[in-house]
């Protein structure tokens, strides 16, 4: 089996994962892992399938269909015997506050500076209760090498938080 990489977006409607998954099915393949999400009215996600490597090519080409409904995308190809990622733990870090331009490139300055990977970045706006305007929220869970400090990490972060004035959770899972 080899795995295939997908990106898909389209108008957000019912039957648009059931579509995607009947290809994917029609070509003897499983679907794996995704990430998917409504977003402003668009359906968005990346998905990792696996399909004998001689039905990878017939895939791709039933995929083509589904536009107008749903674009898609193959993006990569990932040999299924890919070796593992190195030992890592994850840490949470959950932001909150009067929403302004800066806050996700502020946060994710200081992890890249520290060489650290985002696995997962939900962010949100909503109107902020009693206060007025806007309120940003954002939960990163973050890859930390197994071992690695992270004191220095927290401390770039909470310095960061109060240079855009939001509150800062941390927590090591």
């Amino acid at each position: 089996m080899i795995r295939l990489v997908l990106t898909v977006i389209g108008d957000d409607r019912s039957g648009l994962v059931k579509a995607l998954a009947d290809v994917v099915a029609e070509h003897d393949g499983n679907w794996e892992t995704s990430q998917l999400a409504e977003v402003a009215g668009k359906f968005a996600g990346i998905v990792v399938v696996a399909v004998p490597p001689d039905r990878a090519s017939a895939l791709q080409d039933a995929l083509t269909p589904l536009r107008g409904m749903l674009e898609v995308e193959v993006r990569g190809e990932v040999a299924a015997d890919e070796p593992p990622a190195a030992d890592t733990r994850a840490v949470v870090v959950e932001i909150v506050g009067n929403d302004r331009p800066g806050i996700v490139q502020a946060v994710s300055g200081v992890l890249a500076a520290h060489g650290l990977g985002v696995a997962e970045l939900e962010t949100d706006t909503r109107e902020a209760p009693m206060a007025g305007g806007r309120l940003f929220e954002a939960r990163a869970v973050v890859t930390v090498p197994a071992g690695a400090d992270t004191a220095d990490l927290r401390a770039a972060l909470e310095e960061i938080a109060d240079e855009v004035l939001v509150d800062l959770a941390f927590e090591e899972l």
